[in-house]
């Protein structure tokens, strides 16, 4: 099978989707000429035109407004928002329209919108550009959130959230943009709310999503020489949040650790263990749950600093060996 990075793949979903749906359309910052932020665009304008790639203000609170008075009108816009921490600047327009108008008007309407965003640290953008703010989003009733780790799984939830009729947050952590990996040419879909094993295990479940899904998989290989056998089971998309999946895993190895990029202190993380705890599963555990998380603090801009507040493969490991 042929590989492409991950930034290809979400390419190649927006285009083929945009030639299959008239009604499709994107529109962003720098997302024409220039290609996007991180190179995601090239080509489309060329391809499909100054109508269908529309380039913005910059003004979050004005296109990602127009992009749900766009969806209430019968379009699927796909919105980009350059850096995921800019929500901050158009948050009314997605927590207070975007998210509650199909219940407010007893569901005559829908808000078909996927808000497409740069997530996450790594590159040296410090503390405004660097974060994981996926726990923000689930909070909110209404909204639907993704967050890939593959291109494969990239290109397949991307389609799946344009084609589905509610606002899908999709979140790419910047990391992955040029990671490759195996992507079918023929048509496909990955369904949202649907996890996936990464690696099978019996020895305990390493839970997570995005950038550290690859992270999980380094340490699970280093312990496998151990005679360790991890499990790791990315969940793809938070909400819906697949938790028969995440019962099932952590009911056959009943050890849990939670990994995730994002702050570990209310993070996401907190979320997979209360559902964990909240039913037998809880007492067939043999050790407490673990969450490996970033620490508390803003993103630095200093590379050693930056790289010494995410979760690293060797902080993972650690949890596991306390888990055992």
């Amino acid at each position: 099978m042929r590989e492409i990075t991950y930034a290809e793949a979400v390419r190649e979903a927006m285009c083929e989707e945009m030639r299959r749906d008239e009604n499709v359309f994107f529109m962003g910052e720098d997302i024409g000429v220039y290609g996007g932020a991180f190179g995601v665009s090239k080509g489309m304008l060329r391809e499909f035109g100054a109508e269908r790639v529309r380039e913005t203000p910059i003004s979050e609170t004005a296109f990602v407004g127009a992009g749900v008075g766009a969806a209430l009108m019968g379009m699927r816009p796909i919105v980009e928002l350059m850096f995921s921490d800019f929500i901050s600047v158009c948050i009314d327009q997605i927590i207070n329209q975007a998210a509650k108008l199909h219940f407010l008007f007893g569901g005559t309407v829908k808000v078909p919108m996927v808000l497409r965003a740069a997530a996450g640290g790594g590159t040296g953008a410090a503390a405004q550009h660097s974060q994981s703010l996926e726990s923000l989003y689930t909070n909110i009733p209404g909204l639907k959130v993704v967050v890939p780790s593959t291109a494969r799984d990239a290109k397949g939830l991307l389609k799946s959230a344009i084609r589905d009729n509610n606002p899908v947050i999709f979140l790419e952590q910047k990391k992955l943009y040029r990671v490759k990996g195996e992507v079918p040419e023929t048509e496909y879909i990955v369904p949202l709310g649907c996890a996936d094993v990464k690696r099978a295990g019996e020895d305990v479940s390493v839970i997570t999503y995005g950038r550290t899904v690859q992270q999980c998989l380094n340490a699970a290989d280093r312990l496998a020489a151990e005679g360790v056998s991890a499990e790791v089971l990315d969940l793809r998309s938070l909400s819906p949040l697949d938790t028969d999946a995440i019962r099932e895993s952590v009911r056959k190895t009943r050890r849990a650790v939670i990994v995730h990029e994002a702050a570990a202190f209310s993070g996401f993380g907190a979320e997979i263990a209360a559902r964990i705890a909240a039913d037998e599963t809880m007492f067939r555990l043999k050790a407490p749950i673990k969450r490996v998380g970033a620490y508390y603090c803003p993103i630095p801009f200093s590379p050693v600093l930056e790289e010494s507040v995410f979760p690293t493969p060797e902080r993972i490991e650690a949890a596991i060996r306390e888990s055992l």
